[in-house]
Parts: structure tokens; C-alpha cells; sequence
């Protein structure tokens, strides 16, 4: 199954680094990946394999959300579907 993550924040050091660091210890793969940096906002969407992952994605949602607090970010995950879903036009 894939899902989609979505980081939004101020640009700061090692955003990138932390977010892969808690993913692959979490045994999930990164399919794709998407950042900019837009007047010192930072945007990433990556698109992940949970199927391997060695939580839920409730799981990954509760420590991506720790971290996005520890680190004055915005970081969520969706499964793919439900992304597609909402974004649809």
C-alpha cells in the first residue's frame, strides 16, 4: 500500500534528514519525492510504500506528527487513495 507525506514549514537544517531517518527506521520506502523552498517556506511530498512498514500507518502518523512538533513542522501522512480523493477535480 502507498501513501502520500506532506512536510510544510519553515525552512531549517536537516528537515529532509529527519524525516528519512524515522521512515527508514520504520522499514518504508520512498517511491517519490517532491521539495521546494518558496521565500523561506519549505514543501516536501513524498510518495511511500507502507506495505513493509514496521507499524501501521497510525503509527507513522503519531511519530511523524512527534516529530513535526519537535521540529515546529507540519508532517502528515495519507494512504494514497484517500489523497487522490480529496484532490481530485
Amino acid at each position: 500500500m502507498n501513501a502520500i507525506v506532506t512536510v510544510l514549514g519553515q525552512d531549517k537544517v536537516g528537515i529532509i534528514a529527519a524525516v528519512c531517518a524515522l521512515l527508514a527506521k520504520n522499514n518504508v520506502n520512498i517511491l517519490d519525492i517532491s521539495q521546494t523552498i518558496l521565500q523561506g517556506a519549505f514543501t516536501m511530498v513524498m510518495a511511500v510504500d507502507v506495505e513493509k512498514a514496521a507499524v501501521s500507518v497510525d503509527g507513522l502518523r503519531e511519530q511523524l506528527e512527534t516529530l513535526g512538533n519537535e521540529m515546529d513542522i507540519s508532517i502528515r501522512i495519507q494512504r494514497e487513495e484517500i489523497f487522490d480523493a480529496m484532490h481530485r477535480i
